[in-house]
């Protein structure tokens, strides 16, 4: 934001205040729900339902919109007893099949059980037809709602194999010769489809564990809120009450190695918090009276009393686990060519099959059906499409998670992969590149009057705001003892000035265009602004009954992180222009100590989001930084719109990415993490496109005719499932990226 005098902007600002989720989907793309908790498909974030089941489209198992709701938990129960089961049966069904391989003794054992086909079918059919019977179950809605997927393919897989081996075991004459070879009896895949099965069951419970080690990040800062908070009652007896009883305004008492509860002001006495998981701070932060302190950050040796402000959801920390909750849930839009590849790769893959299966029992080698039924069944289940799915929302998952623990809140997917892009960077000055705290430095009086008078006037017309300008000129006054009045008939021009009627004589106050504007001009004021600017000063103009009476000048201190981040930005490539409402030669002051060339300044702000478009229309990808109400447009309209955490509510709306520590240095962390990110998810999609592109072929057996060489049924699920498992472990690789 540009505070230039109230000037350039004059508005009421607030307390620093922390981001809040992006808007909820509409109304129209989720049923009401009752109880308030919502369930998403990881891969589909549209997909949202009121209880859970699966997503239409993929056929995964829907999940907590909000993990503080709940992990996984009846599908995990459900998927592990049916894994242990289906391995317990699958393990003598695998032994009888291969007795000829076992030795003497256990193959004798054996033996007899492998010509039963009946025993094979009392084992295999608890395993088929009741552990993978939610397979089937998703793989028939896929094909009801027209959206094959997945799960269409294991279950045609499968359910092939065991429908021939039980109509092998009914009607064994039934089958032709040829898919026994040479022998009478017909083949039996029992082994093949209870493996397969018990392969898929074993790929689900490591994927729901894998997916629930992407939340990390959220359950980490969900375990800072303590469970309890010591209050100060009003006869100043103390007591511990859970954290959920304490109100706004409530004082509480913060012992040495306690956790902050709530979001508030210090009120007396001195200590060093650490706040590095909420705002990625390394360092202890020093606190005393009148210093914001932050829920869930760690008290370190002293003791303080505070005043609670922020409670329950209105925190910092539950609003960062809010937005990144739903930035988890986004779309990066290079997920779109994962979603345009699988719409048509199923069919694909079943048709591979079915002229596969085809060819083989036209053409291929005795015994035909049987090479047919392997080969078709093998293509099937090595196809799976679930790494393809899972690679960009993993990656985004963990990326977004990792984020958050250093500071970094990002709003959706696509902020991540237009980071990456960005050639510009536009910032505003003050609260941005400076600490936005400014003080008064110098005030100059003339037409007859006094300092005093001067800020007396200008001090009327600034209470009651909350800007940083009117907090420097209101603090000014009260360390002067300057008595004023509260002005009367207010008006605000926004980007310009204010005006209004103070101890019943017209009052103005504001930049030197909006004097100017109003015919209001004195050459001795303007050389003593002149002056100031140089100086690196923000100036205010001050006029009475149409009179130009004296200026103010304001200093704003660069912040000590904003050189080092600025070079550390041009090191990387970008393009750093500083864009403010501030007068010219104020501007320059404040670029020359920072060495940013580029400066637009005089800027008003509606002016702000034209500069985006401009630079946007000569091939820029651009940023734009800053943390006011009237950044918000440039914020929004920019690729990518960067909120410092210490700015306006507005501000942190509009903003793609929030930085809650307010340091520049943040932008430095997400465009390392949003490269990061956007390597991972091409290394996701290389695995699944590589895998599929490798596998099929081989399943389809195009390595039989030189090397007579043919994929087991049983290898292939072991395969599809490590797939999946493969991209979820690289996208887990995030977590420990260096930001």
């Amino acid at each position: 934001m540009t505070h230039t005098d109230p000037l350039h902007e004059h508005h009421p600002t607030h307390h620093p205040a922390p981001p809040q989720a992006p808007p909820a989907p509409p109304p129209e793309a989720r049923p009401a729900s009752t109880s308030g908790v919502k369930y998403v498909c990881p891969m589909h974030p549209e997909i949202v339902r009121d209880s859970p089941g699966n997503c239409p489209i993929c056929g995964m198992a829907l999940e907590f919109r909000d993990v503080g709701a709940g992990e996984f938990g009846e599908e995990m129960r459900s998927m592990r007893v049916r894994l242990v089961v289906g391995s317990l049966l699958s393990a003598p069904l695998l032994l009888i099949t291969m007795s000829d391989l076992l030795p003497g003794s256990l193959a004798r054992a054996f033996a007899p059980a492998r010509s039963a086909a009946w025993i094979q079918l009392l084992l295999a059919a608890p395993v088929v037809l009741w552990g993978g019977w939610p397979f089937f179950r998703l793989g028939w809605q896929s094909v009801v709602n027209r959206r094959l997927n997945m799960f269409t393919l294991i279950a045609l897989g499968t359910g092939a194999a065991f429908l021939f081996s039980l109509v092998a075991t009914l009607r064994p004459h039934g089958i032709p010769s040829s898919a026994g070879g040479h022998t009478e009896v017909p083949p039996l895949y029992y082994e093949a489809a209870a493996v397969i099965v018990t392969l898929v069951l074993l790929g689900q419970v490591l994927e729901l564990r894998a997916r629930r080690a992407t939340s990390g990040a959220i359950r980490a800062l969900l375990a800072l809120a303590p469970a309890r908070a010591r209050r100060i009652g009003a006869d100043g007896r103390e007591e511990d009450v859970p954290l959920e009883s304490v109100v706004a305004c409530d004082r509480l008492r913060v012992r040495p190695g306690e956790k902050v509860p709530v979001d508030g002001v210090v009120l007396s006495g001195r200590s060093a918090v650490d706040e590095s998981l909420v705002t990625g701070e390394s360092l202890p932060v020093d606190k005393a009276e009148s210093d914001r302190v932050i829920g869930g950050t760690m008290n370190q040796t002293g003791s303080f009393v505070m005043r609670a402000e922020r409670v329950g959801s209105e925190t910092l920390l539950a609003r960062i686990v809010a937005r990144v909750g739903e930035a988890q849930r986004s779309r990066a839009p290079i997920q779109n060519l994962a979603d345009r590849v699988s719409a048509w790769f199923v069919p694909l893959v079943v048709a591979i099959a079915a002229v596969s299966a085809i060819a083989w029992g036209a053409i291929g080698p005795e015994p035909r059906m049987t090479h047919a039924l392997v080969i078709a069944v093998t293509v099937l289940i090595i196809a799976c499409p679930c790494a393809l799915g899972l690679a960009t929302p993993m990656s985004v998952m963990v990326g977004t998670g990792r984020g958050a623990l250093s500071g970094v809140l990002v709003r959706d997917a696509a902020a991540l992969e237009a980071l990456e892009r960005v050639t510009v960077l536009l910032v505003d000055k003050t609260g941005t590149l400076t600490e936005g705290r400014p003080r008064v430095v110098s005030v100059t009086a003339a037409g007859g009057f006094g300092e005093q008078q001067v800020l007396a006037v200008a001090a009327a017309l600034e209470q009651g705001s909350e800007h940083p300008l009117a907090a420097a000129i209101l603090a000014a006054a009260r360390e002067r003892g300057v008595a004023f009045q509260p002005a009367a008939e207010f008006a605000s021009e926004p980007g310009r000035g204010v005006r209004g009627i103070v101890a019943g004589r017209r009052a103005a106050l504001g930049s030197e265009r909006f004097m100017q504007e109003s015919g209001i001009a004195d050459p001795a004021l303007a050389e003593a602004a002149r002056r100031g600017r140089e100086d690196g000063q923000t100036i205010v103009f001050v006029a009475i009954d149409g009179r130009a009476t004296g200026c103010i000048g304001v200093a704003d201190p660069i912040k000590e992180t904003t050189p080092g981040a600025i070079d550390a930005l041009r090191a990387s490539g970008l393009r750093v222009v500083m864009v403010t409402g501030d007068n010219v030669a104020t501007a320059r002051a404040v670029g020359r100590r920072l060495g940013i060339e580029e400066i637009e300044a005089d800027v008003l702000p509606e002016q702000k989001e034209e500069i985006v478009v401009r630079y946007q229309s000569r091939g820029g990808v651009v940023a734009m930084a800053g943390d006011g109400v009237n950044d918000a447009p440039a914020l929004a309209r920019a690729q990518v719109g960067i909120a410092m955490g210490t700015g306006s509510d507005v501000a942190l709306e509009t903003a793609a990415i929030t930085l809650v520590k307010g340091d520049l240095r943040g932008i430095v962390r997400a465009r390392r993490l949003g490269a990061s990110v956007m390597s991972n998810i091409r290394q996701n999609l290389f695995l699944a496109f590589i895998y599929n592109a490798l596998g099929v072929p081989v399943a389809a057996g195009v390595l039989y005719p030189a090397f007579g060489l043919l994929l087991s049924p049983m290898l292939a699920g072991a395969a599809m499932s490590f797939s999946s498992v493969s991209v979820i472990g690289n996208a887990l690789r995030l977590r420990r990226v260096q930001l």
